[in-house]
């Protein structure tokens, strides 16, 4: 049997959920028909799926390419995961020991990449644990839902140069499942929420300003440093000779750029 738009639309996201593919790349009907060896039909399938599911946007001169969600858009994605993930924790009885087992190995897989250098492994089982737990929670309907907003704020995370530890993160989860162990799902929905506050919390989303010409303020400021002396050029020295001026009244620094702006 062929690619289907399916394993095509499974493959991006998997792929961005192992951060090989960043925010805003293009995804060319021609390459990727190439590359999976299909038709373009089938990758337009594809990519209209994604499209759908808010993973990738079309535009008439740039095609298809993958989306680069707002400051907003990330609140608001982060907020859908809070609903979601705590919403299932939330009244829980304990978990059978299939579903345990299958966490645990999960949690095993993330320390072992924790160790390894492959960065994309990590990046995948840490947000796919999110997902691989909602499985385990018997909601399947949930579990989709899911793999589309952590593929969502895995693009946000790239976007907006999130801090937050990897180890930290493996650490939230061991901690999560240790409660679901117990049957403690009240700590489970609580540490839960503490872990999404805690990657939220580690992306740069805060403007530092209203001004929406702040970066190029700050791109224009003057480069010579407090103090130091600023040496007229000899045609400008000459110039102020002739015209009285003081080298030290034309020697004042140039205007800061961004106070005209």
């Amino acid at each position: 049997m062929g690619t289907t738009a399916t394993d095509i639309s499974q493959r991006i996201i998997e792929a961005v959920l192992a951060q090989k593919l960043a925010p805003g790349t293009r995804l060319g009907e021609q390459q990727l028909a190439m590359l999976f060896d299909c038709s373009r039909t089938i990758v337009r399938e594809a990519l209209t799926r994604l499209a759908a599911r808010g993973i990738v946007t079309v535009s008439a001169r740039r095609g298809w390419y993958l989306i680069e969600p707002s400051r907003d858009d990330a609140r608001e994605a982060f907020e859908a995961r809070r609903v979601i993930e705590l919403g299932l924790l939330r009244g829980r009885p304990a978990l059978d020991k299939p579903a345990l087992t299958r966490l645990k190995k999960h949690l095993a897989q993330e320390r072992a990449a924790l160790r390894g250098d492959d960065v994309g492994a990590r990046s995948f089982l840490l947000g796919d644990f999110h997902v691989c737990l909602a499985e385990c929670l018997g909601n399947s309907l949930l579990a989709d839902a899911l793999r589309d907003f952590t593929a969502r704020t895995t693009l946000i995370a790239m976007l907006y140069q999130s801090s937050h530890d990897a180890a930290q993160s493996c650490q939230e989860h061991v901690a999560i499942v240790a409660a679901l162990e117990q049957g403690d799902a009240a700590r489970a929905e609580a540490l839960m929420a503490e872990h999404l506050a805690s990657v939220q919390s580690a992306l740069q989303l805060e403007t530092p300003t209203d001004d929406p010409l702040h970066q190029l303020r700050q791109a224009l400021a003057p480069v010579t440093p407090t103090g130091t002396a600023s040496v007229l050029p000899a045609s400008r020295r000459s110039r102020a000779a002739r015209s009285g001026e003081t080298e030290s009244s034309e020697s004042a620094p140039a205007p800061y750029l961004g106070a005209l702006l």
